[in-house]
């Protein structure tokens, strides 16, 4: 089969200190990171958020090399891909497409189109499906489709999600088992499953099936290892004045630290690839934070990476999805209500002019207090960063 591709989605991180900046700028500038009532304002608080974050996320890409490796990994992971469907007889070009960082989505169309690609499958490195991740991606392209006729000349499939593939849940299993088997006592480490966090409005407003897909995914994962560990599940990196998905991984480690557990193997179950969130975010805060509890025996197992479990998954479901019907980006993008992180009421408060004057007035009261807690880092609405 020729004219083959495969597009790899990911996130993106900055390349060096000085990206940073721009980075969360094109990060909050997604209105499926942060769903704002007034759209105008999307930008301009973008920019203030960036502002207000550059200096400490910098300092935490200081932390760990000054850059993210984001970007590396992913491209080590499609030269392994590349390898690997060619060792099954699949010969295939394989693309980048960042969401917020170079080499961009629209980047990687770009080559796509220029190349002559006459097939391709859409893969995101996100092994469960969120609006705020795979499907941010799917509405980009989506857009890309409609505004480019040439397009419609590719026949494409999508891969929704993944986190069910056998050998995705074989490669997790031999890593988890990897780490216990390092230790005197591998039968009581306590199992600790860390995910990205979404607010809890998209899981029950707008039905995205994230929080289902990533508990399913522990309890394979744990059907796969086959060992008798104690495990817990839980999210982290929220950011802003809703509640998200809980527990919170920072009350969770000392609630089980309460509990008299000793030893703590974390595992990043939504992170395909090291990035700030598992070199910084577990490795070093959630580190002191436990050792602080009074757990002194952690430890993490690391990202997939190019583990060959891995990779050889990815390389099946390139090779399924080009032998079974397609699935058009359309049919994965149908989460279309709307979903406010700030604040989080409803704004429809009344039916009466004068109620929907209130309703105005107050939303702009409560938008304002949002924007002096995002300046200054203070006030009731306590703000927590991501990066």
């Amino acid at each position: 089969m020729d004219g083959v591709g495969v597009l790899l989605l990911n996130l993106g991180g900055p390349d060096k200190l000085d990206d940073v900046r721009p980075f969360l700028f094109n990060l909050f500038s997604d209105p499926e990171i942060i769903r704002l009532p007034f759209p105008a304002l999307q930008k301009p608080l973008a920019w203030l958020i960036s502002s207000r974050r550059a200096k400490v996320s910098t300092a935490n890409y200081q932390q760990i090399g000054g850059s993210s490796p984001l970007r590396r990994m992913t491209e080590a992971q499609a030269q392994a891909l590349q390898q690997q469907l060619q060792q099954q007889g699949q010969d295939a070009q394989i693309y980048i497409g960042m969401r917020y960082w170079h080499p961009y989505t629209e980047e990687a169309i770009a080559r796509i189109k220029r190349d002559g690609i006459e097939q391709l499958v859409i893969l995101p490195l996100y092994p469960q499906f969120s609006i705020s991740t795979s499907g941010s991606s799917f509405r980009l392209l989506e857009k890309l489709w409609q505004e480019d006729p040439a397009l419609n000349q590719i026949e494409y499939t999508v891969i929704p999600s993944w986190y069910q593939q056998p050998g995705y849940l074989q490669a997790m299993a031999a890593l988890i088992a990897e780490e216990l088997n390092q230790v005197p006592n591998p039968d009581e480490v306590h199992l600790f499953f860390s995910a990205h966090g979404v607010p809890v409005s998209y899981v029950e407003e707008a039905g995205d099936p994230y929080q289902k897909q990533i508990e399913e995914c522990t309890s394979l994962i744990m059907q796969t290892l086959n060992r008798p560990n104690p495990h817990t599940l839980a999210y982290q990196s929220r950011v802003g004045p809703v509640e998200w998905l809980k527990p919170y991984t920072e009350d969770a480690i000392p609630s089980l630290a309460a509990q008299g557990v000793k030893d703590l193997l974390v595992v990043p179950i939504s992170f395909v690839s090291e990035h700030i969130e598992t070199l910084q975010e577990i490795d070093i805060e959630y580190r002191e934070l436990a050792e602080k509890s009074g757990i002194h025996n952690f430890r993490r197992v690391p990202a997939l990476n190019t583990h060959p479990l891995f990779i050889k998954s990815l390389a099946d479901l390139v090779l399924e999805s080009l032998n079974s019907p397609s699935i058009k980006l359309s049919e994965v993008t149908q989460l279309k209500k709307k979903v406010k992180m700030y604040p989080q009421e409803r704004w429809e408060w009344g039916l009466t002019t004068t109620a929907e004057v209130w309703n105005g007035r107050l939303a702009m009261i409560g938008f304002i207090a949002l924007l002096v807690e995002l300046i200054t880092g203070t006030g009731p609405l306590h703000f927590v960063g991501i990066l």
